[in-house]
């Protein structure tokens, strides 16, 4: 018994040296010295993109033309309506509400306790009394 545990303690020590040393090479193998620099491999991407050969011509008139603006000046702030924040907003969005449907129900014609005729007619109320907000991770976002 005491033979096979060291048996397995010496391939274990063999399996862990033989495991650090395939992490070890030298740093110019990793890092060549030699080789094209960025500039040239930017260059020669461009070249391979298509792009034409005088890369500084096409850069200046890119830069030259300026982006046209996202909105039109006294485009006027109504069109922002939807991303500016509000109380009201801030309100909704920090306590939500659990959903609370509307029942529409129709009450056909009918006599009133005085024997007086009532038309049918529509009518509808919510389905709970009361609007209860949702707990953390319980809100219902429509």
């Amino acid at each position: 018994m005491v033979g096979s545990i060291r048996k397995t303690q010496a391939a274990a020590l063999l399996l862990t040296a033989a495991l650090a040393g395939t992490g070890c090479t030298s740093r110019k193998h990793l890092f060549p010295e030699t080789g094209p620099d960025m500039l040239d491999i930017y260059h020669r991407h461009m070249q391979q993109a298509g792009a034409p050969g005088n890369v500084t011509r096409w850069r200046r008139r890119l830069q030259a033309d300026p982006p046209p603006p996202a909105r039109p000046p006294g485009g006027g702030m109504d069109d922002l309506a939807g991303y500016t924040r509000t109380a009201a907003t801030e309100i909704r969005h920090l306590f939500p509400l659990l959903p609370n449907p509307w029942m529409t129900v129709y009450v056909f014609p009918h006599l009133s306790r005085e024997g007086v005729a009532v038309p049918g007619y529509s009518t509808a109320f919510p389905l709970y009394e009361v609007d209860q907000p949702a707990l953390p991770g319980e809100g219902y976002r429509p």
